[in-house]
């Protein structure tokens, strides 16, 4: 009786291999590309996970993120008032005095209030700073709107300079909706200057920054 052939197990590996959708890419090449696709990946969500952060921050006022208006609040202010307090502090390395000319203020919820902080360059050179801020409590980043901030901006202080900047804001009404705030009675915000090591070359503020507007 006539024998089939057989094929050993060995011979049924080398057969198999180079079969499928990786046919003629070694394991090794293979395994390679795909440890270099996942770094890849990983350096660009590095990148992108500062721009991401800050644009969540400011969605939602994670973190006592303040939010940016462009007007008054359309309802006006309502009859709830609130303490603001607020705080000033200079990272090491800025030769800057900076304080509120304030401590406090109590303002009704919808009110816009103009406040001013005063900042001196106390170095005999030129210095570069830029404000980062945050309100506490930290969840009631959302509701508090600020028209006008000084913190948008890298400031150049000449030496020996002195300058009142202003800031702008509003509690937004709809903060009395949020019960989880119903015995919210004072916000801090705060602010830190921090120096920019290599500052944008312009021309230093007029004196229009020296004008008082008042409130808005």
């Amino acid at each position: 009786m006539d024998q089939k052939p057989t094929i050993s197990r060995d011979q049924s590996r080398t057969a198999k291999k180079g079969r499928g959708p990786f046919k003629g890419l070694g394991r090794d090449a293979f395994v390679a590309s795909i440890c270099g696709g996942v770094v890849a990946l990983m350096v660009g969500a590095s990148y992108a996970a500062v721009p991401f952060y800050n644009w969540f921050c400011r969605a939602t006022g994670f973190n006592g993120t303040t939010q940016v208006a462009t007007s008054a609040p359309a309802t006006g202010p309502i009859a709830r008032k609130i303490l603001v307090r607020f705080d000033s502090n200079v990272a090491p390395g800025l030769p800057w005095k900076f304080e509120p000319e304030q401590n406090e203020i109590e303002v009704n919820i919808g009110q816009v209030t103009t406040v001013f902080y005063t900042v001196t360059n106390q170095a005999a050179r030129t210095t570069a700073g830029q404000a980062a801020y945050n309100v506490a409590p930290l969840t009631v980043g959302s509701y508090f709107q600020k028209i006008n901030c000084f913190c948008f901006t890298e400031q150049t202080m000449a030496p020996g300079e002195k300058r009142e900047m202003p800031v702008v804001f509003y509690v937004d009404p709809s903060i009395a909706d949020d019960h989880e705030n119903d015995g919210l009675n004072t916000i801090t915000l705060s602010y830190t200057f921090y120096p920019v090591r290599d500052p944008v070359v312009k021309p230093l503020a007029s004196g229009e920054d020296d004008k008082r507007k008042g409130n808005l």
